[in-house]
């Protein structure tokens, strides 16, 4: 037909165009005065610690390694790259393992390179150049294995990016998390005490490996946060002033072309604020790509708060109570009642998961942080139904790259170990690692004494069922899309109902498989199922039914 080779060859015009345009586009790495850095040997102090000039990177074998840097900007990222080289190339390696299985077309992957090069060629103008010059150190080592992508310092650039690009080429449902604070006749001791769950997935391998990162910066403050090789902004963290910040995503608003990656202004927030109202001005000061909740809490204020930002708007929500709980959409008077706010709560589950946490904070009265990890690590939906593991309307939903507790007056915070926030989670105290006298190569940087052990579900090792489960159902949906031949004998659908047996997805994909197998009334029947369960968004239940639909039409089922 004359449209498809009219199609073609303007695609093509626009690709070569595209090309052109982007061969061009070189974000040159920020002025810096190199001096004596680049030289500073890197030393194996013994197996498990690496020192550069005072600064150190202690790996051990619970899946979290501490990383403490220091100086000027540019002299921090180099001492971090230099340190953490090997971490960040397996980090980037496994983030390209992620993308090829939502991307598995290598086509779309290089178009989507072009797209985004495009996108973020003013990303520089919009980042601090204290920032800029550290992610340029940092840069210097980063892998040469995937200098296709583009250059060291443009790649890792993009990558602080990166959760604000999925948000916007389509507000990927790859972050749904949950935050809440407790104080005063809430908790044991009267103080603050914030729990978080990052539940953001680039799987298994990715969230493997976490570093706690402790920066003492020439300038602003000394303060830590949960990261990963190769990444300097700041998703979960607390400084020397006892102010935490958490984010949290929200149905956002497309821009139009770069602005400042979220985890760089809460980077900036922990480096320069002592307190929220300081928080408020660094956060209203930046425009960002996407619309961002920024949980704050001040141990000088006494208090904890939301600081909604859209693409046009910065309100503050202070639910003036004992307990704050934050999930993804906005609570403001200025906020809630916006057109994208009201469309992300009614077709997701934050507004579930936001009640499910009301529930269990109301039932338990009086927290320690055991308690807060507790309601991290809830799998129920509300007045405890069981709503299948790993479904997104709960508040652990079993993908989360890492959990958090702060108690911010005691400058205290503990960090899960892989997997999710079943492990063990390992205590850091930040006046003693911040303290003159600490020394990294007689002392556990760590407060073992502090840790809170692991669950019930991870010691039975349920969660490798569980994980297991998963995977089964991945293959089986990876074979349907393909028009593979999938044979399953009755034992094998046994198994899979019984190890989540009120998990939607389950009689969804077993659904798919009769149906591919022209078995339509035992299709309809587990689809039927699915619909029986809690199904965390209106698009995935919008599918179970679309499946019905189209049976019901096409075949003569009942």
């Amino acid at each position: 037909m004359k449209w498809i080779k009219y199609t073609v060859v303007f695609l093509s015009i626009v690709s070569i165009a595209l090309f052109i345009a982007l061969r061009s586009i070189v974000l040159a790495p920020p002025p810096v005065d190199k001096g004596d850095i680049l030289n500073q040997p890197v030393k194996q102090i013994t197996d498990s610690l690496m020192m550069c000039q005072d600064d150190w990177l202690k790996t051990n074998d619970g899946g979290i390694s501490e990383l403490y840097i220091s100086g000027k900007p540019f002299e921090m990222g180099v001492k971090n790259g230099k340190l953490t080289q090997k971490l960040a190339g397996e980090q980037e390696k496994y983030f390209f393992e992620f993308i090829k299985t939502i991307i598995p077309s290598k086509a779309t992957i290089k178009y989507l390179k072009y797209f985004i090069s495009y996108f973020n060629k003013d990303l520089d103008e919009y980042i601090p150049l204290s920032l800029r010059k550290e992610i340029y150190g940092v840069s210097l080592f980063a892998s040469d294995e995937f200098d296709f992508v583009g250059d060291k310092y443009h790649r890792i650039l993009n990558y602080h990016a990166a959760h604000d690009i999925g948000h916007t080429i389509q507000n990927m449902n790859l972050v749904n998390c949950t935050a809440f604070s407790v104080q005063d006749e809430r908790t044991k001791d009267g103080s603050l005490i914030i729990g978080r769950n990052l539940d953001f997935s680039a799987g298994n391998n990715f969230a493997r490996n976490k570093l706690v990162v402790f920066c003492n910066p020439d300038s602003g403050f000394k303060f830590a946060y949960v990261s990963w090789g190769g990444m300097i902004g700041v998703l979960s963290g607390m400084n020397e002033h006892g102010l935490t910040v958490t984010l949290n995503s929200a149905k956002s608003g497309v821009p139009l072309s770069a602005k400042t990656p979220v985890s760089l202004i809460s980077r900036e927030v922990l480096q320069r604020a002592t307190n929220i109202s300081e928080a408020y001005a660094i956060i209203k000061k930046y425009d960002s790509f996407v619309s961002e909740s920024f949980f704050i809490a001040s141990a000088i204020d006494n208090k904890a708060v939301v600081i909604e930002k859209s693409l046009d708007k910065v309100a503050i929500y202070d639910a003036n109570d004992t307990k704050l709980v934050l999930t993804n959409h906005f609570q403001s008077q200025q906020l809630k009642d916006s057109e994208l706010n009201i469309e992300g709560i009614n077709e997701g589950c934050s507004l579930y998961r936001m009640q499910r946490t009301n529930e269990l904070i109301d039932s338990i009265k009086v927290f320690d942080v055991n308690h807060v990890v507790d309601v991290l690590r809830n799998k129920q939906g509300l007045n405890n139904k069981s709503i299948g593991l790993g479904n997104e309307a709960a508040i652990n939903q079993l993908i989360c790259h890492h959990s958090v507790v702060f108690k911010p007056h005691q400058r205290l915070m503990w960090v899960s170990k892989f997997p999710y926030q079943e492990n063990d989670f390992v205590a850091y105290d930040l006046n003693k690692v911040f303290s003159e006298s600490f020394n990294v190569k007689e002392e556990s940087v760590s407060v073992d004494s502090l840790r809170v052990n692991s669950s019930v579900f991870y010691k039975s090792g349920r969660w490798e069922a569980f994980e297991f489960h998963k995977e089964k159902l991945a293959s089986i949906k990876e074979k349907l899309n393909n028009s593979e031949q999938v044979n399953l004998d009755d034992a094998s659908i046994d198994t899979l109902l019984n190890e989540n047996p009120d998990y939607y997805y389950t009689y969804y994909i077993l659904g798919q498989y009769f149906e591919s197998n022209s078995e339509y009334n035992k299709a309809l029947s587990f689809y039927n199922k699915s619909l029986d369960c809690k199904i965390p968004r209106l698009v995935d239940q919008q599918q179970v039914l679309n499946r019905i639909e189209k049976l019901k039409s096409e075949n003569e089922v009942k």
